[in-house]
Parts: C-alpha cells; sequence; structure tokens
C-alpha cells in the first residue's frame, strides 16, 4: 500500500506547530508496518534543505489565473528522515523562508494542491490513499473527484486529519478562478456562508476525516468556529485517533539535546543535575520545584491567563522556580516581562522557540502547565511524561485523553474550568504531593511507563487506510 502525506509543515524541514511533528514521525512508523509512506510539502529555503543533497524528479507547468507556473519537485536523497520526502518548489509562490504569514497564503496553498496533483497524474505515481493533512491541501479531495485535469486520479482514496479546526483556510470567491478547471455544478461543496472554505470542503469531500484525539472529535461537533453542523452531517465519516510522539527523537535516555541522560531508573539524580544547570544559567533556584509553561503566546494555549496565574500562585505560596518558554501574542509579552521583572530570581523567560532548550526545560523540569481553551491533542504533555515531568492541564480535547489525575489513580493534575484560581488550586496540589518525595516518585514512575509512542496510532491509520480500500 503506497501513502503519501500532503502538508506545509514537517519536522525538521519545517514547523511551527504540532503538525509539524505528526508529519515528520507518522509517515517513519508507518514504514515500520510495511506501508509505502511519503512525504510530500511545499520548498522552504530552510537550514534542513541547504544542509541535504536533492534532486529534481519532475517538473511541470500550469496556468494560476492569469499566471504560467513553472514547479520542481525535489527529492532528498538518502531519505534521512525514514521516509521518502519530496518538496515542490514553484518560483514566486514555494521558495520563501517562512511557512506562513505571506499576504499571498491562498495563492500558494493552491498552486501546491495544483501542483502536486499535476506531478502525480504527468509521472504515472497513483497512490492507494492520499492523507491530507489541514485546510492548506483541503482542495485535494474535491479535485480529485471534479477537477477536469485529474480523471486518472478519481479512484485515489483521500482521508484528511484535522490538526485544528479553528483555522479553515477562508478565501472570497474571487479566488475560485486561481483554481484548476473544475466541474462548476458542483460548487456548492468548495462554498460556506458565502465563501471558499477548504476545510469545510475536505470535510464533505474526503472518503474520511480525523481528528488527533477523539475528545476532540466529540468537541467539534459542538463547537467548530461554525462547522459544527457540517462536523455532526458527516460524522459517518469521522474518527478519533491520538498523536504519538516519536520516541526515536524525545526519550530521556538517548536524547543528545539534553545536559544529562537519564532513564526511568535514574530519572531522580538525572533530573536534579538538569535542574541545577537550567536554573543556573536562567537565575532560578534548583533547590525548589520547578514548574515550566512551553508554547506559544496565543489565548487558544491559555497564555492570557499565565500573569494572573502566576501572580495569584506566588500570593500563596513562593518556594517554587517558574520557566516560560515561547513568544507570540505582543501584550501576553509584555505582561510576562513586567512579572520577570517584578519576581526577580523566580520566574525566568526565553521569548522565541529553541528546539534544544525545549529538551532541555522538558528533562530540567518538575511539572508542566498547560491551560488551554483549545487544544486538539497536544504533543506537550506527552513529552513531557515521557520526561517524568508531570503535567498539570485543563480537561480539554486530547490533554482529556491522555492525562488522568492523581486523585483517580494516574500521573498527573487536571482542572476543568477555564480560570486562574482553578489552575493555581490544581498547582497548589501538585506541589504538596512534591513535598512527599516517596509518593512523587511513584506518580513519576508511572508517567514514565506510559506508551505514548506512534506504533499504536499508526496502526490504527493503517486499518483505516484498509477499510476505506475494502
Amino acid at each position: 500500500m503506497e501513502v503519501i502525506h500532503l502538508s506545509v509543515e514537517c519536522f525538521p524541514v519545517a514547523k511551527v506547530g504540532g503538525l509539524a511533528d505528526v508529519v515528520g514521525a507518522l509517515p517513519k512508523y508507518q514504514r515500520k508496518i510495511g506501508i509505502d509512506a511519503r512525504v510530500v510539502i511545499p520548498w522552504f529555503d530552510r537550514p534542513f534543505v541547504k544542509a541535504h543533497l536533492f534532486e529534481i524528479v519532475g517538473t511541470g507547468s500550469f496556468s494560476q489565473g492569469s499566471e504560467e507556473l513553472h514547479y520542481e519537485v525535489h527529492k532528498e536523497k538518502n531519505d534521512t528522515l525514514g521516509f521518502p520526502l519530496f518538496l515542490i518548489k514553484i518560483p514566486g509562490k514555494l521558495d520563501r523562508e517562512e511557512v506562513y504569514c505571506y499576504p499571498d497564503e491562498a495563492e500558494q496553498w493552491i498552486a501546491f494542491q495544483h501542483a502536486f496533483l499535476h506531478w502525480i497524474q504527468n509521472s504515472g505515481i497513483h497512490p492507494s490513499i492520499i492523507h491530507c493533512h489541514d485546510h492548506h491541501v483541503g482542495l485535494i479531495a474535491f479535485l480529485l473527484q471534479h477537477g477536469t485535469e485529474f480523471r486518472s486520479l478519481v479512484d485515489i482514496k483521500t482521508i484528511f486529519t484535522v490538526h485544528n479546526g479553528q483555522y479553515q483556510g477562508w478565501m472570497n470567491w474571487n479566488k475560485g478562478i486561481l483554481l484548476p478547471p473544475f466541474d462548476t455544478w458542483k460548487w456548492g461543496l468548495l462554498d460556506w456562508d458565502g465563501l471558499i472554505n477548504p476545510l469545510a470542503t475536505a470535510i464533505k469531500c474526503s472518503d474520511a476525516y480525523t481528528t488527533v484525539s477523539e475528545g476532540y472529535l466529540n468537541e467539534l461537533f459542538i463547537e467548530a468556529n461554525g462547522l459544527q453542523g457540517l462536523f455532526n452531517a458527516e460524522s459517518a465519516k469521522g474518527y478519533g485517533i491520538v498523536n504519538g510522539i516519536d520516541t526515536a527523537y524525545w526519550n530521556p535516555q538517548i536524547d543528545t539535546l539534553i545536559e544529562k541522560k537519564y532513564n526511568k531508573i535514574t530519572v531522580q539524580k538525572g533530573k536534579e543535575e538538569n535542574k541545577q544547570i537550567l536554573c543556573e544559567k536562567y537565575n532560578l533556584s534548583s533547590d525548589l520545584p520547578l514548574l515550566s509553561f512551553i508554547g506559544r503566546f496565543a489565548k487558544e494555549k491559555g497564555a492570557d491567563l499565565l500573569s494572573e496565574i502566576f501572580v495569584k500562585l506566588f500570593s500563596v505560596r513562593e518556594n517554587i522556580s517558574i520557566f516560560i518558554l515561547g513568544s507570540g501574542d505582543e501584550e501576553i509579552q509584555n505582561k510576562l516581562k513586567e512579572l520577570e521583572l517584578k519576581f526577580e530570581g523566580k520566574l525566568s523567560l526565553f521569548f522565541g522557540y529553541d528546539e534544544i532548550l525545549a529538551h532541555q526545560v522538558y528533562a530540567a523540569s518538575d511539572m508542566l502547565l498547560m491551560p488551554s481553551r483549545v487544544e486538539p491533542c497536544g504533543l506537550n504533555q506527552l513529552y513531557a511524561l515521557k520526561y517524568g515531568t508531570i503535567p498539570i492541564v485543563r480537561a480539554i480535547g486530547g490533554l482529556r485523553d491522555t492525562v488522568v489525575d492523581v486523585a483517580d489513580g494516574g500521573y498527573g493534575f487536571v482542572f476543568d474550568k477555564l480560570n486562574a484560581d482553578d489552575a493555581v488550586e490544581a498547582i497548589l496540589r501538585s506541589l504538596d504531593i512534591y513535598s512527599n518525595l516517596k509518593i512523587w516518585k511513584g506518580i513519576r514512575k508511572k508517567a514514565m511507563h506510559l506508551d505514548f509512542s506512534w506504533d499504536r496510532s499508526a496502526q490504527k491509520y493503517v486499518e483505516l487506510y484498509n477499510q476505506l480500500l475494502k
């Protein structure tokens, strides 16, 4: 069975969020169980591309509105990532450094999808499944079924994974002229509330759609940024499959990015040594429990509550160190800067994203805070558990699916309501138990024995593929 994963992110080539981690790991684990899985993404002018050898395996041209676009398909020669990787380069469209935030994103993603279908049709490539990830490639299923250029591809099955239903790729109908020719009688499949909506189109047209956790699938039936009615109508072809983590990369026993490696037996000493190094560098006390936050400064992540949470926490408990790694909303960032000055020596910040530092923070921290408003799956809590760092999470989406409260015999601390008081209460519960080393070691041991690798999830996707191909 040949499966092509189509996405605009793939770690470590181009990463903005969890989408990249999934696309960079799932195909590798599928190949372990006999699936010929490949990845196709846009070409980006980034370090990975410059550091690896590529060969051109396809070229072509097509019209997009009044433009004639030429594309090249570059294949990474050595399959460094554990699977064949293909990059589509289009001068002026797909040849840039950043993944997002360009004013012509709609034109970029239309061109990417058109070039991909043009290439596989003209190259005789005929996968069993095209697995599309997020709205950027949400038009693929529609174009396979109703695009007049791609008749020979109509029997290919499509699966669409919703990584975040809040972002849908809306575009005005004046962009319709940029699409490859299609059966105009089917225009309604592109439309939602008077706009072209690639996410809605994917849900309507794909043979199946998945979400990155069972909890998030159920939440989309209730609230999906206007598409909840559509998700309900198409519920028969919806599946929730929780993400996994790449344990060849996220594993404290073999992690070359952390200062001191450790395993389930040596975790106490290992975490103490990593904490000491991190705290010394960022002016924190390593003698205190270390609570961290890693992520985007966005309301979606509950980052707008961080300042209030930490002010309330320090008002009742001062024996804690806090480290924050992230970037995003400027207002949130400025409030955190003020807090760092106010609580000097107790709270430290690193603005931006640093992959090496992220690994070191997981290895050094005792707890990880995730007060999310929306969390389709969440990977940070899974990384934390692997490193013996206990997650403190809001019961939402994939966090609800993957973290069980210690009060229920679990290995984390869960709060229900989205407010600072409930978050602080959960943190205080964790600090009370942390003070009892024997109990804390038991919780940490339970966390590190959990299996959230991609092995199980990759198998579930393969079962779904087989079901569709029957």
